[in-house]
Order: C-alpha cells, then sequence, then structure tokens
C-alpha cells in the first residue's frame, strides 16, 4: 500500500462506514473499508489506494467500551499518513451521553491527534437529505424534511431518541468544550470572505475547542471541504462528521485537480442473484417497509423469536435448517428479529436479554454476534453468495462473526448503501457479496435491488426516495 493516503477515517457502525467509502470510490477515490484495525499483511494486499476505512461499532457502546475500541484504533491512524483523519457518525448524529458518545470520541482523539486550532464537525449531506441551519438539523424520509427532534423515526429511536435538533446543545451534553458555528451566512460569498470569517471565528475565540459546520448545499459543502483541507496545513486534521465530510472534501480535491493515487478501479461484472438471504436486526420503519415489500414479491420470511435470540449456547438449529432449505431449493429468505419500532417483540427480547445479565447498551453486540453465528453457518450449508445485513447498530457485530476482513464497492445500489465485494483469507468467502444497509436507508425495494444488481444496467444513485444512514 502506498505510504501516503489523503484520508482514512473510522465508522461509528458498519453501515455508515459503507457510506463513507461509497462516497470516495463514487468519485473516483479507490477506498477499502477494513472490518477491524488491519494489519501490514492485509495493507500490503492494496497498492496505490487513495483512502482506507475501519468499520467499527462504537455506536453501540457505552464510554468504557468505546474507549477500550478506540484508543488502539486511534493510535494506528495516527502512525498512518493521511492528510485527513475522519471519526463518522450518523447523518442524523444520533448518539447521547451514555451510548455512542460522540463527544467521548473527540475527548480521546486528543490524546493522538495534535496542532488543531480546532476539531471540525460536519454532519449535514445535500445528497441524503441532511441538512444544518444556523446549527439545527433536519433529516429527510420520503417527500418531507424533518427537524431532527420531530424525525418520525430518529426521535422515537429506541436506543438514542434525537430530542434535541441545535447539535450544539446535543454535542455539549457529551463534552465540555465550547463549540462555535460556520454558519449558511458565513459560508457565502467569495472565498476570501469565507476565509477570514473561519479565521475570525477562530481567532477571537481561543476557547473554541470544536467548530460546527453549517450545510444547506452543494456549493456550501465543497467551502466547507476547502476550509478543512486547507486548515490541516502540515499536520493531520482530525474531523468528525456524517459521509458530507467525504462529499465536501472530494468535491474540492476535484476542484483544485488533487487526483487519486490510481485511475479508478475498472468495475467487476456483477450478475443479478438467482437468491438473496437478508438478515435484519433493524427496528426501523423504513426497514419494516423493505421486509414488507420483499415478502409481497415472493421471499420467505421468518421471524426469529426472543428466545432464540437470548439462547447464547446452542444454534437455533430448526431455524437455520429451514433458512437453508429454502436458500437451496432457490427461494431468497429474509430473517428479522422485528417489523417496525411497534413490534412487542422489541419488548420481549429486552425482558429476555435482561433475565441473563444482558443490559440495554450490551443488546446490540448481542443480537450482532448471534445474528453473525447463524449467518456464517447458514452460508456453510448453502452456495448463497449474495448477503444483505440491516440494521446499523448490529451489522458491523454480524459482518466481524463472518471471517472478512475488508470491503470494497462494488456498484452504488441506494445511496449511502452500496453493494461490496468482501475480502478474506477463508477461500469461501473471499469475493463474497455483502450489502450493509442502516435502519434508515433505501427505498421499499431496496431488496429487490439488490438481488438484481448488474454492472450491465445504469444504476439511479440520486433516486427519490432517500432515507439517510
Amino acid at each position: 500500500m502506498s505510504d501516503s493516503l489523503l484520508l482514512a477515517f473510522y465508522g461509528d457502525d458498519f453501515t455508515g462506514s459503507t457510506d463513507a467509502m461509497e462516497a470516495l470510490a463514487t468519485s473516483g477515490y479507490r477506498t477499502v473499508l477494513f472490518v477491524d484495525t488491519p494489519t501490514e499483511e492485509m495493507l500490503e494486499r492494496f497498492e496505490g489506494i487513495s483512502c482506507i476505512g475501519i468499520a467499527g461499532t462504537s455506536r453501540a457502546k457505552d464510554p468504557q467500551d468505546m474507549e477500550q475500541e478506540l484508543r488502539p484504533i486511534f493510535e494506528k491512524l495516527s502512525k498512518l499518513q493521511a492528510a485527513v483523519i475522519h471519526y463518522k457518525v450518523c447523518s442524523t448524529f444520533d448518539s447521547s451521553p451514555g451510548i455512542g458518545s460522540i463527544g467521548k470520541a473527540i475527548e480521546l482523539s486528543r490524546d493522538y491527534f495534535t496542532g488543531q486550532r480546532v476539531i471540525p464537525v460536519l454532519v449535514g449531506v445535500p445528497s441524503l437529505g441532511r441538512f444544518t441551519l444556523f446549527g439545527q438539523h433536519f433529516a429527510r424520509i420520503d417527500d418531507q424534511v424533518h427537524r431532527l427532534d420531530r424525525h418520525p423515526t430518529m426521535s422515537r429511536h429506541p436506543v438514542t431518541p434525537m430530542l434535541e435538533a441545535d447539535l450544539r446543545i446535543h454535542l455539549s451534553r457529551q463534552i465540555s468544550d465550547q463549540i462555535a458555528l460556520m454558519n449558511i451566512l458565513e459560508l457565502d460569498g467569495q472565498s476570501e470572505e469565507v476565509r477570514e470569517r473561519f479565521e475570525r471565528k477562530i481567532m477571537e475565540n481561543p476557547r473554541v475547542g470544536i467548530l460546527l459546520f453549517d450545510v444547506l448545499d452543494d456549493n456550501r459543502l465543497k467551502m466547507c471541504g476547502k476550509l478543512i483541507w486547507e486548515e490541516g496545513g502540515n499536520h493531520q486534521q482530525f474531523v468528525v462528521g456524517s459521509s458530507g465530510v467525504e462529499y465536501a472534501l472530494t468535491a474540492f480535491w476535484k476542484s483544485v485537480g488533487i487526483e487519486p493515487k490510481e485511475k479508478e478501479k475498472e468495475t467487476e461484472a456483477v450478475s443479478p442473484a438467482d437468491r438473496l438471504l437478508v438478515v435484519s436486526g433493524s427496528a426501523s420503519p423504513v426497514t419494516k417497509d423493505q421486509i414488507e415489500k420483499a415478502l409481497q414479491q415472493g421471499f420467505y420470511g421468518i421471524k426469529i423469536t426472543a428466545d432464540q435470540i437470548a439462547d447464547s449456547s446452542s444454534m437455533p438449529q430448526t431455524l437455520i435448517d429451514e433458512v437453508s432449505t429454502r436458500l437451496n431449493d432457490g427461494q431468497s429468505v429474509v430473517i428479522y428479529t422485528v417489523l417496525g419500532p411497534d413490534d412487542e417483540s422489541i419488548a420481549a427480547t429486552r425482558r429476555h436479554l435482561s433475565a441473563i445479565g444482558i443490559r440495554d447498551s450490551q443488546s446490540g453486540e448481542f443480537i450482532g454476534k448471534q445474528l453473525g453465528r447463524w449467518t456464517k453457518e447458514i452460508i456453510k450449508l448453502t452456495d448463497i453468495r449474495r448477503v444483505v445485513i440491516a440494521g446499523g447498530d448490529t451489522s458491523g457485530f454480524v459482518t466481524r462473526e463472518m471471517d472478512i476482513f475488508g470491503l470494497e464497492m462494488l456498484l452504488p445500489v441506494s445511496p449511502g448503501a452500496p453493494l461490496c465485494k468482501a475480502y478474506s483469507f477463508n477461500g469461501n468467502m473471499d469475493g463474497f457479496e455483502l450489502a450493509l444497509k442502516g435502519g434508515q436507508l433505501g427505498s421499499p425495494d431496496y431488496f429487490l435491488k439488490i438481488k438484481g444488481a448488474n454492472s450491465l444496467k445504469t444504476i439511479d444513485t440520486k433516486e427519490v426516495v432517500i432515507h439517510g444512514e
């Protein structure tokens, strides 16, 4: 691998990590996403890439567990010759002081990334329907844009409900830093004028430790990319935000001729799958619609019971045999833990997990590992080669159970949720096709799109129905 990278990122969940990878790859900057901190053996497999990512699980962890995960990763990233280090979070900023604390990540980063005047925070992504205006964050679902605290899904998130739309107030509950804002008016105008406002913002109050950027449109997004890149200067620049960071930087890079380290990788031939396995741990109403659409189109559905999830001592052999038989008979299958946020199974699962000593903060990891073990067993018993994992908080734990060490985008099927090629030292898993889908991501026919994904067919990556990640 080249010694010098334009950007390296850590994603606080797996589906968000594939979103960042897609943003870079579709702009021509070849990116490999690693499932864990890459070893030298893994890095040596890839020459001339521009960016790398590490897919993590910190969004589902409490501050103590976050520290255990992030310290070795931040140390590794600080030793890479990458101009920008990005802590990638969800475009709906879901976090809390107790779970997935973005403030905790910023606090830890200061032990490894030094020399910065401020830490930039950029969350808006216009292409995903995410906008920050005067510090207030908005998110689109279907054709409606909602303030974050009134968003029909995020305001009711089962683990980190977003009850505050002002990202400065939300983040101030996780960290004591002063947080300044570069608002949409200050980002407007000639580049020199904007730079002067940016400098004044920092210099007039040296106690400011974090600078939030408003994002309304692509022009202001590119201006944010310019400010972030140039602020880095001769030191690594640690940045926090959504895939808007990647879109901002790539827009600026292209405008000034910062080219990919190698020409864009030639698209590999991808054919439609005859069968698809979907494994869902998502309680999102978006995923609910996608499951129901798949069932209407002939997928065989199996709902996982709370007692099956809670039993870690053995495999649910009846379920695994049923899934394997259906797949071997040529049928697509979706297995799911819940069907939407109002499903009574959510409360039942919590009761079962509590009874065996699993706290709410540990539930995502526990459920994900269970689903991962079962998925790996199903793959062993079938010749299925394309799988979707749905659920941002659980997908990382699922993937880590599957002997995969890296992912690279094959096709941009739906914004933020591409079809990927898996890399593994296990010959049976190397080249496996995998899509990781956050709960809020994709149109109702997303599973059907993944099943029919075809490199010879034009993919509409700007589809009207965008739920985000």
